[in-house]
């Protein structure tokens, strides 16, 4: 009789990876205060928000290229000149797995985790998935190492 091993899973949701608190800027913010935001805290997007806070937008990395190869000035633009409106979302229970899926379906590096009242959690990028594949990958190493 052969018996069928139970499929195990890491059941790791959107809060366990999540950069938090997520930086986030009003839609009149500035590009270049945007862009200094990214370069001080060395991430990848800002969250704009409203005045309630909830989310409206993300100002990403290739935006602020896109409106330097525009020849914008970062001083008078504002956020929502570039930004991503309603960008899509994760809640913070969501499968890690169905998020990876996601982003590479969508070709995004950033993810925002947002409440149920729509205001942001927190961010995933493609930084945190590769952080937690190292991982996993470094303690499978050491597992094999010590059997």
């Amino acid at each position: 009789m052969i018996l069928l091993r139970k499929k195990r899973s890491i059941p790791l949701r959107a809060e366990d990876i999540m950069t938090q608190p997520p930086v986030t800027a009003s839609m009149n913010t500035p590009l270049r205060e945007i862009s200094k935001l990214m370069i001080d805290k060395r991430i990848g997007s800002v969250l704009i928000v409203d005045e309630e806070g909830k989310l409206r937008g993300i100002v990403t990395e290739r935006d602020i290229v896109f409106a330097c190869a525009q020849g914008w000035d970062a001083e008078t633009r504002q956020a929502w000149e570039v930004m991503t409106e309603n960008p899509i979302t994760v809640k913070r229970d969501e499968n890690i797995l169905e998020i990876i899926k996601k982003m590479r379906d969508l070709n995004v590096r950033h993810m925002p985790v947002v409440d149920e009242e729509g205001k942001p959690v927190g961010v995933i990028s493609s930084r945190d998935i590769m952080d937690i594949v190292l991982t996993i990958l470094g303690l499978a190493t050491m597992l094999k190492e010590t059997a």
